[in-house]
């Protein structure tokens, strides 16, 4: 298989991570942006010139813009632009601060956004390319005490699959990865964004997150290898589902939730036509 370049955000921990290290065992070029690149110094004292990172917080916009046309710059031609910077805020819906609720809908879903914008006209420049947006199964399914993370996972898939329509035209494909629990850093970095404690949410399903994310021996059943390795196959797909769905828990968590909203539709099918306009 040919070489590849790819951008990747938030590549120095979790998927972004494990995607960087397979990428450049086979070859491929990464461009891989990082909060802090002392963080990635081992793989860069590796690779060189294979890996090209940028300092970059997804939430500021107008740096978002400039990194990935650096990116785009340097590399010539990127195959597959991934959007991974991103983490869980959970906790009672009015027990986060107002910052908290900014920070996570302006890394996991405005981030998202803008990193896409910025590489379309490139991507539609060099006449194609993949676009991966990492989500998760909370992106199709709710659970109590994660109300902001779903916001910000619904609303990036509704933006991605509107954009999928946009791009098909120009030969850009979009895949939403739909994660289960993965054996990464991501529940001890959530334990990190948790909401206020509020005594009125105690035994309440929202209230039992807290004690959930502090529970170490839940461990999840994902592989992130395995994962990844699955995310990094899709972009050879020339027809790749829509929504990658990677393991049985996503599966059965998404299935779930769609069978449940598509029986509560379906019970109104009558009542939905009794305010059309007469004929």
């Amino acid at each position: 298989m040919a070489q590849r370049n790819w951008l990747i955000t938030g590549v120095n921990s979790g998927f972004g991570r494990e995607m960087t290290e397979q990428l450049l065992a086979r070859g491929d070029c990464v461009a891989g942006t990082v909060r802090n690149l002392a963080a990635m110094d081992d793989l860069k004292n590796r690779y060189g010139e294979q890996l090209r990172l940028s300092a970059l917080d997804v939430t500021d916009t107008e740096a978002v813009r400039r990194v990935v046309n650096q990116a785009f710059a340097d590399l010539g031609r990127i195959d597959v632009v991934v959007n991974n910077a991103g983490y869980g805020l959970f906790g009672a819906a009015e027990a986060l601060t107002d910052a908290q609720i900014e920070n996570q809908i302006g890394t996991n879903l405005t981030g998202s956004i803008q990193v896409a914008r910025a590489a379309i006209p490139h991507l539609r420049a060099q006449g194609g390319g993949r676009i991966l947006q990492l989500s998760t199964y909370g992106g199709q399914a709710a659970h109590a005490g994660a109300s902001l993370y779903h916001a910000s996972k619904w609303g990036i898939e509704g933006f991605m699959e509107s954009l999928a329509q946009e791009l098909a035209p120009f030969q850009i494909g979009v895949t939403i990865v739909e994660p289960g629990g993965a054996r990464t850093g991501f529940r001890s970095t959530a334990g990190e964004h948790l909401g206020e404690e509020l005594e009125a949410y105690n035994g309440t399903p929202a209230g039992m997150v807290h004690s959930v994310l502090r529970d170490n021996s839940r461990v999840p059943n994902g592989d992130p290898v395995k994962m990844v390795k699955a995310m990094i196959d899709s972009a050879d797909l020339p027809n790749a589902p829509m929504r990658l769905v990677l393991g049985s828990d996503s599966y059965a968590a998404i299935t779930n939730a769609l069978t449940a909203r598509l029986a509560d539709v379906e019970s109104q099918k009558f009542a939905a036509a009794k305010t059309d306009n007469p004929v």
